[in-house]
This record gives C-alpha cells, sequence and structure tokens, in this order.
C-alpha cells in the first residue's frame, strides 16, 4: 500500500473512532431509569371499577342485525353477559367497567388517582405488584382537580417518595408508570414542556405538560423526577386521534396532596373564591384600557355580595398581581386564589382607569354552583345607532334586580355592520362602552356617536348570563 493510501486509511479509522467515542459518551448522558422503576413499581396499583347500570331486556345479538355474518359471528365468540340473579324473561343487569392507575401513599392504604377514574362506580377493586386483588373503598374525590382517594385494608404496603412539583422545570427528564390498556407497570418516559399551563373547564389545576406517551389505562398514574420522587397525576392528553399525540398532562403532586389531606380530614375540598368572571387582556383590550402590554387577569363580571363585590373590585378592573405573586396570563388567577381558603386576605394590585390601586379583600369559599343570568326577556323604549348596526332596548328595573345590573341594554337586532363583524347577537346585554358604564339606551346611542376611530374601543357583553370584553375599530 502507498504512503498516500495509508494515510488516507488512517484518517478514516481515526474519524470512525472519534465518532465512536462520540456516540457512546452521549449514549452514556442518557438517563438510566432502571433503578428507579424497580424502586417504585411495586407501589404502582392497576384500578378496576365497575358500574351497575339499570336493567333492560336485550337479546344475545341486539345491535348487530344489521352487520355481516362473518362480524356476527366474530362478535358471537365473546362471552354474553349474564342475566341477574332472580332474573328472567331474558332480563340481564348490564355493568360497565373502566380501568385505571393509582399509587400508595401511605403504609395502611391511601392510594392517589384520577376522579374520572372512579367516577360512579359501584365497586372499586385495587391490583397490586404481586398480582393480589382488594376491594377499596372511596374516601372522597374532588372534581376540580380531577383527584380521588381511596383505602384498601393493609400494613407495611410498599409506598412512593414524593417531590415538590414546584422544583420542576421545563427540559427535565420525567416517567410514568402505569396501565395502559391494561398493561401493569408499563414505563414510558419524556421530559416537562412547561408548568402551570391552564386548559379549558380546568381553571384549579397548573398542569404539568410533558411529551410522555399516555393512554387509557395511564389515567390516575405517577408521574416521577429522575430522583424517583412524584411529582404529579397523570390526568389527561391532547388528542384528534383518540391516542397519545405527543401533549400529556399531569395534576401537580403539591396540587393533589393538598386535596388528599382535605378528603382525608372532611371529606371536601375547601377552595378560596373571590366571585368574579374574568377573561384574558389581548393586545387590544390592553389598549383599550390603557395598558402597556397585555398582562393580567381582565374582570369582566363581579358577583353581588361576593367576596370581591364586598372588597370594591370592580368591573373592568385589570389584576396585576395577587399577594405579590404576579398574573401574566388571566389563567395564573385562579390558581392562585383556589390555594387560597376562606378567610384569607387577599392584596390586589389592580389598573383602574389607567391608574394602579390596591385592593384588599376577604377571600370566600367556592360554591357549588355558580348563578346564571336570565336576560331573555326585553322591553323598554327601543334606541339604535347606525354607526355600530344594532337597535337596543332598555333593561326592565325586575331584569336589572333579577340579574344584579345597574343598567345597560340588550340588543334586539343586529344589521350589517361592525356588530355583525365583531360576533354580536340579539339578546346580548351590553353594560358597558368605551370603559363607560351605560345607564340608558339614549346615552348608549350618544357614547356610540362619539366613538374614537382607528382605536380599539372595548365593549363589555353579557351572553347567556357570562360576561366578557370584545374590542373593535371603527374605519369611519
Amino acid at each position: 500500500m502507498s504512503i498516500p493510501r495509508l494515510k488516507s486509511y488512517l484518517s478514516i479509522v481515526a474519524t470512525v473512532l472519534v465518532l465512536g467515542q462520540a456516540v457512546t459518551a452521549q449514549a452514556a448522558d442518557l438517563p438510566d431509569f432502571t433503578e428507579l422503576v424497580e424502586q417504585a413499581s411495586p407501589a404502582v396499583v392497576n384500578i378496576s371499577t365497575t358500574q351497575k347500570l339499570p336493567d333492560r331486556k336485550v337479546s344475545d345479538m341486539q345491535g348487530l342485525e344489521g352487520l355481516p355474518p362473518e362480524i356476527q359471528q366474530f362478535f358471537r365468540g365473546f362471552p354474553q353477559p349474564r342475566s341477574p340473579k332472580g332474573g328472567g324473561g331474558g332480563g340481564r343487569q348490564r355493568e360497565a367497567q373502566s380501568l385505571g392507575s393509582g399509587f400508595i401513599i401511605s403504609k395502611d392504604g391511601y392510594i392517589l388517582t384520577n376522579n374520572h377514574v372512579v367516577a360512579d362506580a359501584d365497586e372499586i377493586v385495587v391490583r397490586l405488584a404481586d398480582r393480589s386483588e382488594l376491594k377499596a373503598k372511596l374516601v372522597g374525590t374532588d372534581p376540580r382537580s380531577d383527584v380521588a382517594l381511596l383505602k384498601i385494608d393493609g400494613k407495611d404496603l410498599p409506598t412512593l417518595k414524593l417531590g415538590k412539583s414546584k422544583d420542576l422545570k421545563a427540559g427535565q427528564w420525567v416517567v410514568a408508570i402505569g396501565s395502559p390498556f391494561g398493561f401493569d407497570h408499563t414505563v414510558t418516559q419524556g421530559i416537562v414542556s412547561a408548568v402551570g399551563r391552564s386548559l379549558p373547564n380546568e381553571n384549579y389545576v397548573p398542569f404539568i405538560q410533558t411529551d410522555v406517551p399516555i393512554n387509557p389505562g395511564n389515567s390516575g398514574g405517577p408521574l416521577f423526577n429522575l430522583k424517583g420522587e412524584v411529582v404529579g397525576i397523570n390526568s389527561q392528553i391532547y388528542t384528534r386521534s383518540g391516542g397519545f399525540m405527543g401533549v400529556s398532562f399531569a395534576i401537580p403532586i403539591d396540587v393533589a396532596m393538598d386535596v388528599s389531606d382535605q378528603l382525608k380530614a372532611g371529606g371536601k375540598v375547601s377552595r378560596g373564591w373571590l366571585g368574579v368572571v374574568i377573561q384574558e387582556v389581548n393586545k387590544d383590550l390592553a389598549e383599550s384600557f390603557g395598558l402597556d402590554k397585555p398582562a393580567g387577569a381582565l374582570v369582566a363580571q363581579v358577583q353581588d355580595g361576593g367576596p370581591a363585590a364586598k372588597g370594591g373590585l370592580q368591573v373592568g378592573d385589570v389584576i396585576l398581581s395577587l399577594n405579590g405573586q404576579p398574573i401574566e396570563l388571566s389563567a395564573d388567577l385562579p390558581h392562585l386564589v383556589g390555594a387560597l381558603k376562606a378567610g384569607d386576605k387577599a392584596s390586589l394590585e389592580v389598573i383602574r382607569e389607567g391608574k394602579r390601586k390596591t385592593v384588599d379583600l376577604t377571600v370566600g369559599a367556592i360554591p357549588d354552583e355558580g348563578k346564571e343570568m336570565d336576560l331573555a326577556k326585553t322591553n323598554g323604549a327601543e334606541r339604535s345607532s347606525n354607526r355600530l348596526g344594532i337597535s337596543v332596548v332598555e333593561l326592565s328595573d325586575e331584569q336589572k334586580k333579577d340579574n344584579d345590573l345597574k343598567g345597560g341594554v340588550v340588543i334586539k337586532d343586529v344589521q350589517d355592520g361592525p356588530a355583525a363583524l365583531i360576533g354580536l347577537q340579539p339578546g346580548d346585554v351590553i353594560t358597558h362602552l368605551n370603559n363607560q358604564a351605560i345607564t340608558s339606551a339614549a346615552q348608549f346611542t350618544e357614547i356610540a356617536k362619539a366613538l374614537p376611530k382607528n382605536r380599539s374601543v372595548s365593549m363589555r357583553v353579557l351572553r347567556q348570563g357570562r360576561a366578557s370584553f370584545i374590542t373593535f375599530k371603527l374605519a369611519e
């Protein structure tokens, strides 16, 4: 072999060796979950539930008559439901079953899982790592956080170490153990995508978002950090296909343990409550309220007689902080308020009419159900504003009293124009326009005539009892 060829060959060999070392080093940096799984798995349990449904008479092949014969034959191969004891005439006790996961948090048998895993169950069975099965007692549930606490009879049971979800950061490795599709102690891994994530209709949980694969049966199982500590309860996924698509959410263990302690102590959970409806502050709303940037929680509605009303909070206030903790997004506020207890003091920093102000109030207890407004009936003198393209009528004194309103107008008709473009509908109630409270239809018309051009204007609208601020711009 010639000298140049030998040099070229040695150069290639050296490159391969370097690349091999790099790959080996990279592999060495990846976490090894072996010890974590071995230590944690014994305390992770499978949860199965049974819900008895009303009896009804059904034929063995009901619902299959329209299927091809080969498909009917396929279903005939499955065990048919048994008739209830003592039943006759073909009656059958139907049962709905579900599977989920959970984990033991105390040696005497307390178990955490999701509320939706055990909701409406007539029987709950817990299968331990040694394959033994025990009936569980439901200590309590909290649908608002989707946490449930169970109890099985036992002593010296394996338990999991609990961590601090508040210490989690985006990018950290996490591991889930559960029973997807009934496969016990399935291990999946991923990283934290975000903390404090808010989801629609889930106002009281600052979710941990991860890319850990979660599938049916994983619900209620633990989410671990690399120290083997539980930092969350796997709760739900975002999906368009019905299966895992790379986005999953876990309840922070700090939230879950607070709920667990309250359920154990009294069987229910107490949360702080202000009695307001809030909304996000977008760029246009920030401009209309004179804010430097979009931030905070805009108060769209204040319940009469609630803690916020008693403390002096007003519609149109933009809440920037609570007890010194900043409110960057409106969804931050329910998390902070919900963590307080009835009777706790809250100091709110707000923007009101362009000026900073502090509102001090006493937090109340969240009620079971909110009061909805009924504004379907309309009467009063009709007024119109061609500039906005709507006709409005005044609220009656009875409507104002019934719905805790001091003023406002109801939209009777929507023509072509700005109102139609922003989605206003007949029956909507307008209480504020351009940061001014509406006291009459005539005043509404005068304010509408004087609206500025090419600048964001805010309007407070109530629809089916729900209030929100919307913005628009007038070109003419």
